[in-house]
């Protein structure tokens, strides 16, 4: 079983940076895809962006703002935002896709104020 940590998470003002961080451990493999999707109060879970061995793919509404990353080494997906917004401020995430199951980490959350 793979386990994931989210970390990086806070409160930024409107046009402000922040590294959210996927930490994998337990049965990792660094050929799996990985995602950061996020949850806002009232809303569902959207996906925000995903990396695969060859892709990167994201929302329309981060891209050119979002930029994920692997670190196989160290077994960990960073999520790089900037220009963040109000609209961003959600629970942010992590989400592993192995062969046979996907498995969540428990969430960071992103609070962009005005």
């Amino acid at each position: 079983q793979v386990q994931l940590e989210e970390s990086g998470g806070g409160l930024v003002q409107a046009g402000g940076s922040l590294r959210l961080s996927c930490a994998a451990s337990g049965h990792t493999d660094s050929t799996y895809a990985m995602g950061w999707f996020r949850q806002a109060p009232g809303k569902e879970r959207d996906f925000v962006a995903a990396i695969t061995t060859t892709n990167t793919y994201y929302q329309h509404s981060v891209k050119g703002r979002f930029t994920i990353s692997r670190d196989n080494a160290e077994n960990t997906v960073h999520l790089e935002m900037t220009n963040l917004k109000p609209e961003d401020t959600a629970v942010y995430y992590c989400r592993a896709n192995l062969p046979t199951y996907r498995t969540w980490g428990q969430g960071t959350l992103v609070t962009v104020s005005t």
